[in-house]
C-alpha cells in the first residue's frame, strides 16, 4: 500500500507529526509516493485559515486533513466538520499543540471522532496509525447502477413504503433523524460535485430505513434526502435488486420517467443482511444509542464492504438475528425486525440520543 504527502507542513506541530506518521508507515510496510500516482493514503497538510481540498486522482485514495489549531470551544463536531468537509477529506486530525507534542481530535466523514493524547511519541503515533490504516484499506461500495425495469404497479409505492414513511417520520419527531447535514452551505457548487462523485452522497444525512419487498429485493431510503418526509419512488425509496461483486456495484430498479436519488451508501450492508437471514424484514439504521448492545471495534467508514461484514457477523451472533440490536463505533445502531413497526416498537423509550464516542 501507497502513502502520500501533500500540502506543506508549515509549523513545528505539523512537521512534528508529519515526520512520526511518516516514520511509523514506513517501519509496518508502505511505501511513500508522490500524490500525483494515486496513493492509497494522503497526508494533506492544511492552513485552518484556507482550507483548501485536495483534488483526487482516485477514489479509492482516502484523505486525512491534518489542520492544527486552538482548542475547540464547545462541541467538538460544530468546531472542526467544516474543516473536514471544506477540505474533502475522509478524516480530519486537529492538533492541538501541547508541550511539545499534540492533542489530536480525529473526525471522520460518518460524524465520529475520538481524541488521541499520549506522553510518549511512539505510542501516539502508533495509536494514530492502528485508528488509520483499517479506515484507509477499506473498500467502498458507492457506485451505482440503475435498471428502469421497476413494475408498473410500484411506481406508486406499496404498503412497505407507506411503512418506512410513517417510520421516518416517527423517527424526525424523536429528532433521530434530521434533515441533510447543509454541505450545500459550506462548499462551492463545484466542490459539492466533487463530494458527490467522491462519496456517493446528496449530503451528509443521518441514518437509513429499509424493508424487504421479496426473497432477493428490499425498499430502501435514498442518499441525502429528508427521511421525515419520503414520498417519491426512486427519489426517496429506491429497490435494490442486487449487488455485482465482480464490478462492485449496486443494481437498482427505478421507473423509467424518474431521475434516480442515489441508495444510501449502506445499501451494501442492509444486502449482507437480508442476504444472509431470510427472517429479517425490515433494518433501520439510526444515529443514537442503547445500553448494553455489542458493538463494532473498529469504526471503518459507512458504504465499506468491512463495516458490512462486521455488522452482518454482529447480527448472524445475536441470539435472534431477525430482532438484533448491534452498534456501530462511534457512530449509531442497526437494528433489525421482521417489519418496520416491529422496530419501533422495541426500540420506544430505550434509545439514548448521543453516541458514546471512544
Amino acid at each position: 500500500m501507497t502513502f502520500a504527502s501533500a500540502g506543506h507542513p508549515r509549523t513545528p506541530t505539523q512537521r512534528w507529526f508529519a515526520d512520526g506518521l511518516r516514520r511509523v508507515m514506513l517501519a509496518q510496510g508502505l511505501e511513500q509516493t508522490s500524490p500525483d500516482r494515486a496513493p492509497r493514503i494522503v497526508l494533506h497538510f492544511v492552513d485552518r485559515e484556507v482550507p483548501r481540498p485536495f483534488r483526487r486522482r482516485a477514489q479509492a485514495s482516502f484523505v486525512v486533513s491534518v489542520v492544527e489549531g486552538p482548542a475547540p470551544e464547545g462541541d467538538i463536531l460544530p468546531a472542526i466538520y467544516p474543516l473536514l468537509v471544506r477540505t474533502l477529506g475522509n478524516m480530519v486530525i486537529y492538533l492541538v499543540p501541547r508541550n511539545g507534542r499534540a492533542l489530536a481530535y480525529v473526525v471522520t466523514l460518518e460524524q465520529g471522532y475520538f481524541t488521541i493524547e499520549e506522553s510518549d511519541d511512539r505510542i501516539f503515533f502508533e495509536k494514530v496509525y492502528e485508528r488509520l490504516f483499517p479506515l484507509a484499506s477499506a473498500q467502498l461500495v458507492i457506485n451505482n447502477e440503475f435498471h428502469p425495469d421497476l413494475e408498473p404497479e410500484l411506481w406508486g409505492g406499496d404498503e412497505l413504503t407507506a411503512a418506512l414513511a410513517e417510520a421516518g417520520r416517527r423517527l424526525d419527531a424523536l429528532r433521530l433523524l434530521p434533515a441533510a447535514f447543509p454541505i450545500e452551505e459550506l462548499l462551492s457548487p463545484r466542490d459539492l460535485a466533487h463530494v458527490k462523485r467522491l462519496f456517493g452522497i446528496g449530503g451528509l444525512s443521518y441514518g437509513n430505513l429499509s424493508a424487504r419487498r421479496d426473497a432477493t429485493r428490499f425498499w430502501m431510503s435514498a442518499s441525502g434526502v429528508n427521511k421525515g418526509n419520503l414520498k417519491v419512488i426512486g427519489r426517496d425509496f429506491l429497490i435494490v435488486k442486487g449487488y455485482d461483486a465482480g464490478r462492485n456495484v449496486i443494481l437498482l430498479s427505478v421507473p423509467p420517467m424518474v431521475e434516480p436519488r442515489r441508495v444510501s451508501v449502506d445499501a451494501i450492508e442492509h444486502w449482507m443482511i437480508y442476504t444472509s437471514h431470510p427472517g429479517v424484514g425490515a433494518i433501520i439504521h439510526v444515529h443514537a444509542w442503547m445500553d448494553g448492545v455489542p458493538s463494532t471495534q473498529v469504526q471503518y467508514p459507512c458504504g465499506t464492504r468491512e463495516l458490512a461484514q462486521a455488522v452482518s457477523d454482529l447480527v448472524a451472533a445475536s441470539l435472534d438475528p431477525t430482532r438484533a440490536v448491534v452498534g456501530l463505533r462511534n457512530h449509531g445502531l442497526t437494528i433489525t425486525g421482521p417489519s418496520i413497526q416491529d422496530i419501533l416498537e422495541r426500540i420506544e423509550g430505550r434509545i439514548i440520543p448521543r453516541v458514546p464516542m471512544s
